[in-house]
């Protein structure tokens, strides 16, 4: 079953070409899986694998106390790797043809209000060259929406200041093309010329745009070290993620009337129903807003 398992990994890497960490989540996901139908299905080959061990393993999950959204995961990873196996004739049978996905509950997304945006913006020592980078990040993360997977994996040649735009690699390898805002220009031409060069190191080259303190290109882990540390400088109490910021970029977009499709564009949403969640956010802020301030709310 392993070596099942790694041809199917191969396959999402070389031929799907998917992200580093959905191929890490799929990985994950099915030598869980696997395992357990090695030990408590007791099954040695995937072809004897019916409807009734999924189902089973599903009931497993739920009393491991697993989320819906997390089971539908598991869904779609057993899901894509037994059609996998039934294309490569691996196995005679899809199992899981008959299987349902679990409904999972949307929950709305979490977004700052304008002044604890202002506040987070605010809280980088400007002063240092690891504070204008971090200016600069900031700036850059809220004018554009981008995913934190795509800031740390932008390079020089990707920002074009003059033009106004940056142009990003988003999932599945699509290509999009986001202006730049005046504030988030500035904050970048000063880390260019004042961050950048102080962080770049004598001993490496490297073509990122955002680096660490030993010249290499920043990682997800670094940047949500940071992102804790602004936040609480800033003083800011709710529950801050690397993807606060996108969230607050599109519901303050659509707060101020914003055309969703436009939206849609520069966030890289495939789908505008997943762009409509943050209408959503909007007409929950204005009932507050309604309930706060109406004399007879």
């Amino acid at each position: 079953m392993e070596d099942q398992l790694k041809d199917f990994i191969h396959f999402l890497i070389v031929e799907k070409r998917l992200a580093k960490n959905t191929v890490v989540s799929y990985e994950r996901d099915l030598k869980g899986y696997i395992q357990y139908l090695q030990k408590v299905e007791q099954i040695s080959s995937l072809n004897d694998v019916t409807r009734f061990h999924i189902v089973h393993y599903l009931d497993f999950l739920k009393t491991q106390n697993k989320s819906s959204k997390t089971i539908a995961r598991q869904v779609a990873s057993i899901r894509s790797f037994h059609q996998f196996l039934l294309r490569e004739k691996v196995t005679e049978q899809d199992p899981t043809f008959h299987i349902e996905t679990p409904k999972t509950e949307r929950t709305l997304p979490k977004v700052l209000n304008i002044q604890e945006v202002e506040s987070l913006l605010e809280a980088p020592d400007v002063q240092t060259p690891i504070g204008i980078r971090d200016k600069a990040m900031l700036e850059l993360l809220y004018a554009t929406g981008l995913r934190v997977s795509e800031l740390i994996s932008l390079n020089m040649d990707d920002i074009h200041l003059t033009m106004g735009f940056v142009r990003c690699i988003g999932k599945r390898n699509k290509e999009r093309i986001i202006p730049i805002g005046g504030v988030a220009t500035e904050a970048l031409e000063r880390y260019l010329q004042k961050g950048r060069p102080q962080l770049v190191s004598r001993k490496e080259t490297t073509s990122a745009l955002f680096l660490n303190h030993h010249g290499r290109r920043l990682t997800r882990q670094g940047f949500w070290k940071i992102l804790k540390g602004l936040a609480k400088k800033a003083n800011i109490e709710k529950d801050l993620t690397p993807h606060t910021l996108r969230h607050s970029f599109a519901t303050h977009l659509l707060e101020n009337g914003a055309d969703l499709r436009a939206v849609q564009e520069m966030l890289g949403h495939a789908d505008i129903s997943t762009t409509q969640i943050y209408t959503h956010v909007t007409k929950m802020r204005l009932k507050d807003v309604y309930s706060q301030f109406h004399p007879r709310a």
